[in-house]
């Protein structure tokens, strides 16, 4: 890359860390282009130049918040228990929720506030697939450990994911007892139903979420 590409590169960049850093300190309403442009000391045309417009940005926006989410979880360890793993994997979900709520709704298309109408955030495309494809890896591990019936992976992954969103954004609005453990009380234990639903013993199943949580006492998920 040329010294002058180099320079759209870091410009382009630095509004996209710009979005996300006044996402989470002031919400959804604040993305605008002469604000994020004058956060990196540019001019609102920057904001054409690099994404043809504030949809655009918004879109990069929620791709790099993508990006960072699928690195969350592919930060967790895999071991020689997916169910251990995927215990680990919804924690790293919740986590990278919690620690970015503004940019987790989003980068779902629930952000509470007023943006303006153009501001809707587009399909992810395959940011958002990757994330969700660690999930269906990890339930085809399952799978084939014979802990759970020959189901579609990607239809077991869904289901996963339904239940692990729906407890984060129930947190989110304040529908929850704020001095309760989301993934303690309510996340691990409604996925083990849905396993033991699917043929898994409940022995095992609690053999591995005692594991994930030792792991987790070794290896705090990481958020960016």
């Amino acid at each position: 890359m040329n010294e002058a590409g180099a320079v759209v590169t870091s410009q382009r960049n630095r509004m996209i860390e710009a979005g996300l850093r006044l996402l989470e300190s002031e919400g959804p309403a604040v993305l605008r282009a002469r604000r994020i442009a004058a956060e990196v000391g540019a001019s609102t045309m920057a904001v054409y130049t690099h994404f043809d417009g504030m949809p655009g940005l918004v879109h990069a926006i929620v791709i790099e918040a993508f990006h960072r989410f699928d690195r969350a979880m592919a930060a967790m360890p895999r071991t020689d228990d997916p169910v251990a793993d995927l215990f680990l994997i919804g924690e790293a979900y919740h986590s990278y929720a919690r620690a970015h709520p503004q940019r987790y709704r989003l980068m779902f298309g629930l952000a509470p506030s007023t943006p303006p109408a153009d501001l809707t955030p587009p399909d992810a495309g395959p940011a958002g697939k990757a994330a969700f494809g660690q999930l269906v890896e990890v339930v085809e591990r399952i799978r084939a450990s014979g802990r759970i019936g020959a189901e579609d992976p990607n239809i077991v992954a869904s289901r996963i994911w339904s239940l692990i969103h729906g407890a984060v954004l129930l947190e989110l609005a304040g529908y929850l007892d704020a001095e309760q453990d989301v993934i303690d009380s309510i996340v691990q234990p409604a996925t083990a139903d849905l396993l033991a639903g699917m043929g898994d013993h409940r022995d095992n199943l609690d053999a591995s979420i005692a594991r994930a949580r030792r792991l987790l006492a070794e290896t705090a998920p990481t958020s960016e």
